[in-house]
């Protein structure tokens, strides 16, 4: 693969930076047990209903849906690379970024809540207590900061601030 001078590929196919920094924003997995035992009660409610339905429909079709749900939440990357702090689909690039801290669980939610903005970008996670929030100095964004849940919200500072 060929690089140019400032380190981008050259050529037709993109190639992906090796992250600085990674996390992936997984459920518990006593949700998991959860979601299946709330499933189990209501392919149940379809047994005591009298349904003229067979008692593997609900079952069949519940069990695996309350799986996939909670594999869906928990799917979202927390991730640092190539200057840009990028969670699920949106990403910020750095050289915007004018500080960042690490927050704990009870000053996340003031931040989120009351005393927040609402033009910042939220992107928690109700199982992940801690965060960091990320101010942000761009003319042509109306977005102050950013607000993201980590469960090592020290790392992702410090990996801001040298990735700066």
């Amino acid at each position: 693969m060929d690089l140019s001078s400032d380190g981008t590929p050259v050529g037709d196919a993109p190639v992906r930076a090796t992250p600085v920094y990674q996390e992936t924003l997984r459920t518990p997995w006593w949700w998991y047990l959860i979601s299946a035992g709330v499933a189990c009660l209501l392919a149940a409610e379809f047994h005591i209903s009298g349904l003229p339905l067979t008692d593997w429909i609900p079952f069949g079709t519940l069990l695996p849906l309350s799986i996939v749900l909670v594999w869906w939440m928990g799917r979202s990357r927390l991730e640092i690379s190539a200057g840009e702090l990028r969670i699920r689909d949106a990403h910020l690039p750095l050289q915007y970024a004018t500080g960042a801290v690490a927050l704990d669980g009870a000053t996340l939610r003031r931040v989120i809540g009351r005393e927040g903005d609402p033009a910042a970008y939220v992107s928690i996670r109700p199982w992940i207590g801690p965060g960091v929030q990320v101010w942000i100095d761009d003319e042509d964004d109306p977005t102050p900061y950013w607000v993201v849940s980590s469960r090592r919200p020290d790392r992702v500072v410090a990996t801001i601030r040298a990735a700066r």
